[in-house]
């Protein structure tokens, strides 16, 4: 009987996937409307993974689960960032280039600063190493989780360009601060990380010079020979997606070959790629329409199975309140202090540091420091995690339409007399 009882509670992995499908085909067929609400793509399918978790669904196997997890955000992260960076016009970049500057060189540092004291503040028990690593992790913003803001033209086109840029780079100028934060806790708990002060310079700086370097080999040697071969009506318009693939992922390969960060080299090359190309780029936005969101959805389904039922397994007040501050006070602070004397209205700084979403490379950078360091209270820092891109799902896709049709209307008002 007991048997029966579980194997009918257990859905079959058809009824899974026909599940998930159905929810492909509810999210497409009402986008249009989706998209003029609070309902976002990330929020369906995170709570799709929850719920077909809690029908005692197995999406995957559970020895892969975190593998095809780390897997799948690293390739959707990529795509995203180098989709991003190729439609930033470097002629608009450049009259304000000094806000994303500010935000990277200036707020990203105090951020992390002010983190690790708010974290270690939090959980005093726990060594200030620990405390630097969840706000590494943690500092990396995601414009993918309010889309509506990056890409609606009512919003400000410096405001745009400025999360742009600052979501595409600080994910790869993270992950050094990642990595030495990770060995110095498997060092202050006893572990042999077998790295020297030296090497780990040498490894960080190399991350972020060869990194770019990389990115404009590649992306502008893929730009020239797009155009060659289109001038030439030598490619058909179906492989050009395909082609924008391939130069995306041949970015992050080339940059991990030399010791570079891949990361930055994808938003670097994706930089590159759409200044030097010629011609139409509509191919770009009808890829990451079809396979770029579908490789996003299938990203948050699975962060809602797998990490989401683990993260609520070990949340504590600690983890949840980490997760409030390190949205709200841990990013506005240090933003508005790096835009003072930028110019901008008070309005407008307060925009760019409540738009810090939390998402992808917060998934990806906890999954790897789980699958290669040995961390203690490890669980605790996945909960943490976990809370704050929840959290994040919820508050900047719910405020994302809001704050663009608040644009719109000051936008059609015309500045105040």
């Amino acid at each position: 009987m007991r048997q029966r009882e579980e194997s009918h509670l257990i859905m079959s992995e058809e009824g899974v996937l026909g599940l998930m499908l159905m929810a492909i085909l509810g999210f497409a067929a009402f986008s249009r409307r989706l998209e003029m609400s609070v309902v976002t793509m990330p929020l369906v399918f995170t709570a799709a993974g929850y719920l077909a978790h809690l029908a005692g669904a197995e999406l995957v196997q559970a020895e892969a689960q975190l593998e095809v997890l780390k897997i799948l955000a690293e390739v959707t992260l990529v795509l995203i960032l180098f989709s991003d960076a190729s439609q930033v016009r470097l002629s608009q970049l450049r009259k304000n280039a000094g806000i994303p500057l500010r935000m990277l060189l200036i707020g990203m540092p105090l951020s992390i600063a002010l983190g690790t004291l708010v974290a270690f503040w939090v959980s005093p028990d726990q060594p200030w190493t620990l405390a630097l690593l969840v706000a590494a992790i943690l500092t990396p913003t995601d414009a993918a989780l309010g889309q509506a803001v990056v890409s609606d033209e009512a919003v400000p086109a410096h405001l745009r360009e400025s999360i742009a840029v600052e979501s595409g780079l600080n994910d790869g100028l993270a992950l050094p601060v990642v990595i030495i934060a990770a060995l110095a806790v498997v060092e202050a708990s006893g572990g042999m990380p077998g790295e020297t002060a030296g090497s780990l310079t040498q490894f960080g700086i190399a991350q972020i010079t060869l990194g770019p370097i990389a990115g404009i080999i590649v992306g502008g040697a893929a730009a020239k020979l797009r155009d060659f071969a289109v001038g030439r009506d030598l490619a058909t318009d179906a492989y050009q997606g395909i082609f924008f693939l391939a130069a995306a992922f041949l970015c992050f390969v080339a940059a991990e070959l030399i010791g570079g960060n891949g990361l930055i080299a994808a938003f670097v090359g994706g930089l590159t790629f759409g200044n030097l190309r010629k011609g139409k780029s509509a191919f770009v936005a009808e890829f990451m329409e079809s396979e770029g969101q579908l490789l996003t959805m299938a990203t948050f389904a699975i962060f809602g199975v797998v990490l989401v039922p683990a993260g609520l397994a070990h949340a504590t007040w600690q983890t949840l309140a980490l997760a409030i501050l390190f949205l709200t006070f841990v990013r506005i602070v240090p933003i508005m202090l790096a835009l003072t004397g930028s110019g901008l209205a008070w309005r407008e700084k307060l925009f760019l540091g409540w738009f810090g979403p939390r998402g992808l490379a917060s998934i990806l950078f906890a999954l790897l420091v789980a699958e290669t360091y040995q961390i203690p209270g490890l669980d605790e820092l996945i909960a943490c995690v976990v809370l704050t891109v929840m959290l994040s799902i919820l508050v900047h896709g719910a405020s994302a339409f809001p704050i663009v049709r608040a644009f719109a209307g000051a936008k059609s008002r015309g500045p105040a007399s």
